[in-house]
C-alpha cells in the first residue's frame, strides 16, 4: 500500500535546516540507491534459506519482516528525524518479503519476477518523466482523489483480510477473470499515481530546504510506494499468467 509519509503535512517551519546542511534531490536519490542496496540484500538472504532447504528459516524471515517492517514505516511516520535510523532496517525487512513472495510467484509462473521488476522500473521511469514535463501536476484535486482511492483500496484489503478468516473471499476481484485483472490494473495505475506524490514531497522538500533529515524520510516514502507497485504488478501478471 502507497505510503502515508509523504504529504504536505510534513512541511513545518521546524523542518527548516537552521543550521547544517538543507535536503537536496541528489541527496535523496543517494539515499534511495542504498535503500535497494538494503532491499536487494534482503532478498538475497530470504531466497539463499529457500534454495538451500531452510524454508522455516526464510518463512520466519519473511513473516518477522512483514511485522518489523510495518512498525518501522508507522513509528517513522510521526518522527521524521528517526528516518535516518529506520530506512535502511525497513528496507531489509521488505526484502525479506520480496524475497520470499517473488520466489513463490516464480515457482508458479516462469519468467515473471523479471517481468514485474522491469515493469516496475519502467512505469517508474515513465512517471518521472511524465511529472518533469508537467505533463501530470500534482495539485489538490489530484491530492484529494488519490486519497480516496487510497483509503478505497485499503478498505477492499481489509475486507478480504477478515473474510479470509471466516473462509469467504470478495466476488471476483481476487480471481484471474475480466474483473479480476480489471481491478488488479486499476490497483496499479492508482500505485503510479502516488509515485507522483513521492515525487511532489522530495522536490518540494529540497526547494524549501528542508533539514537533512528529510532525505532518508523521503527515499523511504519513495521505497514504500515502489514496495506496493512492484507488488501489485506481480500479482497482475500471475492472474494474466494463469489464464493461458
Amino acid at each position: 500500500m502507497a505510503n502515508p509519509m509523504l504529504n504536505d503535512e510534513r512541511f513545518s517551519p521546524q523542518a527548516v535546516a537552521l543550521d547544517g546542511e538543507p535536503m537536496t534531490v541528489q541527496g535523496t536519490v543517494n539515499k534511495i540507491f542504498m535503500l535497494f542496496a538494503c532491499l536487494a540484500a534482503g532478498a538475497a538472504i530470504s531466497l539463499y534459506y529457500l534454495f538451500n532447504g531452510a524454508q522455516q528459516i526464510a518463512s520466519t524471515l519473511m513473516i518477522g519482516g512483514a511485522i518489523v517492517g510495518f512498525i518501522l514505516a508507522i513509528i517513522t511516520c510521526f518522527n521524521v528525524k528517526i528516518a535516518k535510523y529506520t530506512a535502511a532496517p525497513y528496507a531489509l525487512m521488505e526484502g525479506f518479503v520480496l524475497g520470499g513472495v517473488s520466489a513463490f510467484f516464480e515457482s508458479a509462473y516462469q519468467g515473471i519476477v523479471a517481468q514485474a521488476i522491469v515493469a516496475t522500473f519502467t512505469v517508474l521511469l515513465v512517471m518521472i518523466l511524465l511529472y518533469k514535463a508537467k505533463v501530470i501536476r500534482y495539485t489538490e484535486k489530484f491530492a484529494a482523489v488519490l486519497t480516496t482511492s487510497l483509503l478505497s483500496i485499503m478498505a477492499v484489503y481489509l475486507i478480504q483480510f477478515v473474510a479470509s478468516f471466516f473462509g469467504r473471499s470478495i466476488p471476483g476481484i481476487f480471481e484471474a477473470g475480466a474483473v479480476g485483472i480489471g481491478f488488479s490494473l486499476l490497483v496499479v495505475v492508482i500505485a503510479a499515481m502516488a509515485l507522483i506524490q513521492d515525487f511532489f514531497f522530495i522536490e518540494t522538500a529540497s526547494q524549501r530546504m528542508l533539514s537533512k533529515d528529510y532525505e532518508w524520510y523521503g527515499a523511504m516514502g519513495l521505497m514504500i510506494t515502489l514496495v506496493w507497485l512492484y507488488m501489485e504488478i506481480l500479482r497482475l501478471f500471475a492472474k494474466l499468467n494463469s489464464r493461458r
